[in-house]
């Protein structure tokens, strides 16, 4: 199969991005717009006694002071995890309940924005308090077993083979216990959302990646007719999970809105977004390896603690990653959720494949030198082709090619493995490490409608939305080979619910969703036209043939679902449910896999880390959009480089809330902080995933980043760093 089945694309949203004409969700400004602010609490947790609000409603310019009285018309929100549409079910504003600090207590509408912001903060707010919980080691933390607590989607632990019983006959054996902190999502576009009513008809402008959810769900909490809300989001200035559901300040603003008969706009600042948000949870991981002298793994046991909220159980997915990394014998997990009074964390690019495969490859890292091996060697020793939880095979697994392939572009065999042998000219320490990644392959129900014109113009309406990583620049990229027609000639619409539904898009199966749903598209035009008497072998332009059926247009939908989901499925993403499948199918399973291999330089004296060079192999299938998807790929690993060595919420134990919550003290990497980094794919397709034979490439770009780099500052240093994000002092401590 050819490497470049698909041609280089220039991205086609480009040119109105860096010309500044890409309107995003709140660059709109309806006419007689009114501006919306929250107050929040400023207790860790308990309830509102009262709220004055007259010296802010005497402000000039204040409109309304909403509060928890005036909202008992509104319905509390369903969790996406119970079915629902909203990111927690806990509903600011709708109660006197304060969860945690930082919760939305009131809101404020103004004439303008700083008026609305200056108001916040004239409110008179008494409080009941209550004990809280803000960490997982705090005593009034709530621990519960994952496979005893009542969700709605049961997680059961994993057991295969007798994994204790092969642990403690292993020859040689790992037991090591692997921390991190919260991480948060930082997109450039805020959340926020402009609401304007029309008689009985709603119209939301918003950055979401589930705008068919936003739909359903603000009819369900408003009690109106969901065919009487359009939600549209072009585009998405970054999301990383943050956006997969309903957030706060949406039905807020709509409520808002009708109430005053006048557009209302609501941009929730970065400094609550670390409040009032999802975020990736706090955990603690202990990996128990065993194996035998010659590097074959006999046994694993893997124990999380995942940080979780007190409204909402958030499942914690790390064992089923950690189980799917190796062939082993025989594998044991077990899984607790640490119930503290957080906002409920959420889906967070890698979500659980970012923390899992620290923990894993770090501790694969242990074991190599603890053998005396190569650490690629070991990988190697314990590729399997068959999934060691359900016992089927895998649809395809490139993770040696990967390591292959990426060590001979690194130019690791230069790597001396011994720690701290290695040295550059001005001194500093070099390290080389090395980690794979995955992340399941899965995709859903979609629908797709094309139009073609006798002016040889095409109009593509799919459900997938463009978050920036490219997927407008994909699908014309197919359609354009499909239908032998030139991208310019293509406009595709993508997360505007006017059009055909709008799914979730998350979980690396978007494209994988809205690829395929886009090419039977195009094949049941051309089936069309031939059903109409055009000759369609004879390689007419496609404008002449549509033109020889005798229409001025021809318009046609089809739609997509994954192996083994029948048809009826689209009939939840119809209406904003979620419905993807994966990574286990009928017959086979399925992910996509990374090997990242990274040289750090460590100054000996300050511990200061660089990271001048990452070379990164993906097994991602087919690649659709070459140039957009290297650019996923360095933004992923660029985002790896910061949640291993920057990341990392310092969350206030005492009062509740996060201390260092914004980008001036939440750290993330700067152009400085980033050396050369070379992605390469192996570009084989998986048919057996979908007709595309995509399987995903947006979260595994992350996944084994933050290992890979703890493997080369051990190389450098000697010193293993078990706890994230790694601080300069890990470095300079005594080492026991």
């Amino acid at each position: 199969m050819s490497r470049n089945f698909y041609p280089e694309l220039v991205r086609v949203d480009a040119l109105d991005k860096v010309r500044g004409a890409t309107k995003f969700g709140t660059d709109n400004r309806p006419d007689n717009l009114v501006h919306g602010a929250f107050a929040v609490a400023t207790i860790g947790k308990g309830r509102v006694i009262s709220i004055d609000t007259a010296a802010a409603e005497a402000l000039p310019g204040v409109v309304s002071v909403i509060t928890h009285r005036n909202t008992t018309s509104l319905k509390p929100a369903q969790f996406l995890m119970g079915g629902g549409f909203a990111f927690q079910t806990h509903s600011p504003l709708l109660t006197d309940h304060v969860a945690y600090r930082g919760q939305p207590i009131a809101l404020v509408l103004a004439e303008t924005l700083e008026v609305a912001i200056d108001a916040t903060a004239v409110l008179q707010v008494s409080y009941e308090e209550q004990p809280f919980a803000a960490t997982i080691d705090n005593p009034l933390a709530e621990p519960i077993a994952q496979a005893e607590a009542p969700m709605r989607y049961p997680l059961e632990d994993i057991s295969v083979g007798d994994a204790p019983a092969a642990y403690e006959g292993g020859a040689v054996k790992v037991d090591s216990t692997f921390t991190m902190e919260r991480q948060f999502q930082n997109p450039m576009e805020l959340i926020g959302t402009v609401a304007a009513w029309e008689g009985d008809r709603l119209t939301i402008h918003e950055g979401t990646q589930n705008a068919g959810g936003c739909k359903f769900g603000v009819a369900d909490q408003l009690g109106i007719n969901p065919d009487n809300v359009t939600v549209i989001s072009p585009f998405i200035g970054g999301g990383f999970g943050q956006k997969n559901s309903m957030q706060s300040q949406l039905v807020l603003a709509a409520f808002a809105s009708r109430e005053l008969g006048r557009p209302v706009k609501i941009v929730v600042p970065r400094r609550q977004l670390f409040h009032d948000a999802t975020s990736r949870p706090a955990t603690r991981q202990r990996v128990r390896l065993a194996a035998n002298r010659d590097g074959r793994l006999v046994g694993a046991l893997y124990d999380v603690d995942a940080q979780t909220s007190k409204l909402d159980f958030f499942p914690a997915e790390h064992a089923d990653t950690a189980a799917r990394f190796y062939g082993y014998p025989a594998f044991k997990s077990f899984t607790r959720l640490i119930r503290t009074d957080i906002p409920t964390p959420g889906y967070m690019r890698a979500p659980f494949e970012h923390a899992t495969a620290f923990a894993i490859e770090s501790a694969m890292d242990e074991l190599a030198y603890k053998l005396d091996m190569d650490p690629i060697e070991l990988r190697l020793r314990n590729d399997t082709a068959v999934d060691v939880v359900s016992g089927l095979p895998h649809s395809s697994r490139h993770v040696a090619e990967c390591l292959r392939r990426g060590a001979e572009t690194f130019g690791w065999s230069r790597r001396d493995p011994t720690p701290r042998s290695m040295f550059a000219p001005n001194g500093d320490l070099i390290g080389m490490g090395v980690a794979i990644g995955l992340y399941s392959g899965s995709g859903g129900p979609t629908r797709a409608r094309i139009t073609a014109r006798r002016d040889g113009a095409v109009s593509l309406n799919v459900g997938v939305h463009e978050m920036g990583q490219g997927v407008l620049t994909a699908i014309t990229n197919v359609v354009s080979k499909r239908l032998g027609i030139p991208a310019s000639a293509i406009t595709a619409t993508v997360g505007v619910t006017s059009g055909v539904p709008q799914p979730l898009t998350a979980g690396s199966w978007g494209s994988a969703s809205a690829v395929p749903a886009t090419e039977a598209a195009c094949d049941a035009l051309m089936k069309a036209l031939a059903e109409a008497g055009v000759d369609i072998s004879a390689s007419l332009p496609l404008g002449e043939m549509v033109a020889r059926t005798g229409a001025g247009q021809m318009q046609v939908e089809a739609s997509s679902v994954a192996p083994g989901q029948e048809l009826q499925v689209l009939g939840r993403t119809d209406t904003g449910r979620v419905a993807p499948a994966g990574p286990v199918y009928p017959g086979f399973v399925a992910f996509s896999y990374a090997a990242h291999f990274v040289e750090v330089h460590v100054e000996g004296s300050t511990g200061r880390i660089r990271v001048p060079r990452v070379v990164s192999m993906f097994d991602c299938g087919r690649v659709l959009s070459p140039r957009t998807a290297r650019s996923q790929a360095i933004g992923g690993v660029v985002w790896g480089i910061g949640g291993t060595l920057r990341e990392g919420a310092e969350t206030d134990a005492r009062y509740g809330g996060v201390m260092n919550g914004d980008i001036a003290e939440y750290l993330i990497p700067v152009n400085a902080d980033i050396g050369s980094i070379e992605p390469g794919f192996i570009d084989e397709p998986d048919f057996q995933v979908n007709r595309s034979g995509v399987k995903g490439l947006g979260e595994v770009v992350m996944a084994g980043v933050a290992p890979a780099i703890i493997n080369a500052v051990y190389h450098a240093t000697g010193i293993r760093v078990r706890d994230l994000p790694l601080r300069l002092e890990a470095l300079l401590k005594p080492q026991a």
